[in-house]
């Protein structure tokens, strides 16, 4: 490759899959922009990366998220930048939150939320704020015991503390993130001492019950994790999904009359176009991957969304098969697998089953589609599409 990447453009960020074809043809391992960070994006490495924790280790979250200019980041502080027994420790303690009575508890009250955000599917709607944000909201309230009155304010705060880069875009933006960590932190300092004092079936309750082995410090940022991890990662998937139904009218009707085939579609999606585009990772020393070294200490972001289409993994990867049965890296690897794998599963499938038979025909409205601007998540910001609904 003849110039650095900047994986944060506009351009890439609405087409990242064009430039990541060329980075596994002729640099499957380089360093890209912002910060030199060092790129992995054939699908042998990455999972090498992934399961190897020894030599990459996860905190690289805590070296991506957490630069001088932010201060104390949760996310960067969280079971998701820690390996080994403090990692197993914090799983353990969750992993019960996310089993299958929990979901099927919650099951029941997503769909019916659904049902009523179909209502909304009439005209120009934007999908994001119509359905791919409220619903994630509410189950992500449901397990951990939030108040479903904070719900139009979660996505915000996510948005903020994800857009972290090495340099803020600009001194508003520094300040806004700053700001939200401080109120993020005061929120759910505020519902641990309330579940101490009235607990309730919900995992803020479990983790407060948890005192001699958990600090405050180390249940928000637990918290806060959960948060993140449950609400953009499906929000982006159902707004890619229902971006490709809308480009793809002969996807959307296969599915509407075959649903028994949506599970089939969630996979390939998480595949095609997933949530997760890339994870970070820190050296712990020098280590040769693919032909070059990458000096200890550097922050390295294995590229799922680009070894998910990898050619040497896949055939023929950048057409989207329903019957393709291999699965993708967009859960994880190793001892990092999502634990909210299931969940999100279990919400993507309420929410295709419950809304395409009421879809009668969707299209994209003119204009650009904006996408965010995260260095490990992707998906559109708002999404306006344009819906006829079934006859009844």
């Amino acid at each position: 490759m003849s110039e650095r990447v900047d994986i944060m453009t506009p351009a890439f960020r609405a087409d990242p899959y064009t430039p990541y074809a060329v980075m596994r043809r002729e640099a499957p391992v380089c360093q890209v922009d912002p910060g030199g960070m060092w790129a992995v994006s054939r699908y042998a490495d990455v999972a090498t990366v992934l399961r190897t924790p020894e030599r990459f280790s996860s905190q690289g979250f805590r070296a991506a998220w957490q630069p001088a200019w932010v201060g104390h980041n949760p996310l960067a502080s969280s079971i998701l930048a820690m390996d080994g027994p403090d990692h197993a420790r914090l799983r353990g303690l969750v992993s019960r939150a996310f089993g299958a009575p929990a979901i099927a508890r919650i099951e029941q009250r997503a769909r019916e939320l659904c049902e009523r955000l179909a209502a909304r599917l009439d005209g120009e709607v934007d999908f994001i704020a119509a359905v791919a944000a409220p619903l994630p909201a509410f189950v992500i309230s449901e397990l951990l015991g939030l108040d479903h009155a904070l719900e139009p304010h979660f996505k915000r705060w996510m948005d903020d503390l994800l857009s972290v880069t090495p340099e803020p875009a600009s001194t508003e933006h520094a300040a806004r993130v700053r700001a939200t960590i401080a109120q993020l932190d005061r929120y759910m300092a505020d519902v641990i001492e309330a579940r101490r004092r009235s607990p309730s079936d919900d995992l803020v309750s479990e983790l407060a019950r948890a005192g001699e082995l958990l600090g405050d410090r180390e249940i928000i940022d637990l918290l806060v994790s959960i948060l993140g991890g449950g609400l953009e990662t499906t929000t982006h998937f159902l707004g890619s999904s229902m971006l490709l139904l809308a480009e793809r009218p002969a996807e959307l009707e296969r599915l509407r009359a075959s649903p028994q085939l949506i599970p089939r579609f969630i996979e390939e999606m998480m595949r095609y176009d997933g949530p997760t585009q890339s994870v970070p990772r820190l050296t712990t020393s020098d280590v040769a991957l693919a032909g070059v070294t990458i000096p200890a200490g550097s922050l390295v972001l294995a590229l799922v969304g680009s070894a998910n289409r990898d050619e040497l993994r896949f055939t023929d990867p950048d057409r989207f098969d329903l019957h393709r049965g291999q699965p993708s890296l967009t859960f994880g690897h190793g001892a990092h697998f999502c634990l909210g794998a299931a969940l999100a599963r279990m919400e993507a499938k309420v929410a295709l089953e419950v809304l395409l038979p009421r879809i009668g025909e969707v299209t994209r409205a003119p204009g650009e589609i904006p996408y965010n601007r995260t260095l490990t998540v992707r998906g559109p910001v708002s999404l306006p599409l344009r819906f006829r609904p079934a006859l009844p």
